[in-house]
């Protein structure tokens, strides 16, 4: 089972990754260039109402968000690996998807995080990347 700190090391293996703490929740994120494309993900008060609302409550154990290259990309996943990723209602209409770290093969969370730095990365960085990667 993945953990955050399994996070952490493939986010910051990605070139000019840095982490910076959320204020809003104090959570650790990783970006690039500025944009966010990985964080650990805690429910909020309106979180919790929203699920109740629909009859779902938060999963127990570690959330990150991750982003998508769109919510195609979004929907792909939600259906490929409804045991891995989640969503909820404030995630509407936005191209990202929540992961239970307790549920993810490792492989496939190394994949999703990859995936989402070179949706945000510059273009001539993921470029470089995918060069000397693929």
């Amino acid at each position: 089972m993945p953990t955050l700190d399994d996070v952490r090391a493939i986010a910051l293996s990605l070139p000019e990754t840095v982490e910076k703490v959320d204020g809003h929740r104090g959570g650790p994120g990783w970006r690039v260039s500025d944009a966010l494309f990985v964080w650990q993900r805690s429910p909020s008060k309106a979180d919790l109402s929203a699920l109740a609302a629909l009859g779902r409550t938060w999963p127990d154990g570690p959330v990150v968000g991750v982003r998508t290259e769109g919510l195609e990309a979004k929907e792909a996943l939600l259906g490929s690996f409804p045991d891995a990723f989640f969503t909820i209602p404030h995630f509407d209409g936005y191209p990202a998807v929540l992961v239970h770290l307790d549920r993810i093969e490792p492989d496939l969370l190394r994949e999703v995080i990859t995936d989402a730095w070179i949706v945000k990365a510059p273009k001539r960085l993921s470029k470089a990347w995918l060069a000397e990667n693929e």
